[in-house]
């Protein structure tokens, strides 16, 4: 009989729209507690110096190609063979440290506080935000806070039966304030089209994102630690 061996492998309360019409940034008044968030600066991405892209440009060219799937020699069983697929995921190192530097972020910082129930930004859904970061096609340094709200609203949206959670998202950021909710709408869809409209991230995806940095603190807001 013959024997089988496995082998081994592999960021004052009223909107200022900047000259361009397309306000970026989002800013807190450190001296009013609770949601205002209105955005302020100019966007980064729809000016041009050195190598730096526009907006459509930026979600347009240069898309992170998805995960695919290679097939790996799981054993040897005599001159038989089994293989098994594997998926190579498209989140390199560069996304998490984007994450990472966007959680340093004072309004993001605020915000999560804010999110105490972590009903908005619990680990999983903050697993899609860093997946979502792998497939718009942005340098690493064009990352600005308001992608970081744009990938949690849409991994809200993908997730959540109920409008309560992008609600929060909006109320922590303008409050009762409205007008500002279109423009959002408008990046939010330029930003899934650079992903090719690829919004679904698998739980196997989010497990894989969080064994990168195991101990990372984000990955400790879990909803069913809560009492």
């Amino acid at each position: 009989m013959d024997s089988c061996q496995p082998s081994s492998q592999l960021e004052d309360l009223s909107p200022q729209p900047s000259s361009s019409g397309y306000p970026l940034e989002v800013i807190v008044n450190e001296e009013i507690p609770g949601p205002s968030v209105p955005w302020v600066e100019p966007n980064p991405l729809l000016q041009s110096s050195g190598r730096k892209r526009d907006w459509s440009t930026a979600f347009e060219e240069e898309i992170t190609p998805a995960a695919e799937d290679i097939w790996v020699v799981e054993s040897l069983c005599g001159l038989k063979m089994k293989l098994k697929r594997q998926r190579v995921s498209s989140v390199l190192p560069e996304h998490h440290e984007v994450f990472n530097r966007l959680l340093e972020d004072p309004v993001v910082k605020k915000f999560l506080a804010w999110d105490k129930n972590l009903r908005v930004s619990d680990k999983y859904l903050l697993s899609m935000v860093i997946a979502y970061f792998s497939r718009a096609g942005l340098f690493s340094w064009q990352y600005r806070r308001i992608h970081f709200f744009l990938a949690l609203y849409l991994a809200n949206d993908m997730e959540e039966d109920n409008q309560a959670p992008k609600q929060a998202i909006f109320s922590f950021l303008y409050g009762k304030n409205r007008s500002q909710r279109p423009l959002f709408h408008k990046l939010r869809f330029q930003f899934v089209r650079s992903m090719g409209w690829k919004t679904r991230v698998s739980r196997e995806e989010c497990e894989e994102i969080q064994a990168y940095d195991p101990e990372h603190w984000v990955w400790g807001r879990d909803r069913t630690l809560i009492p």
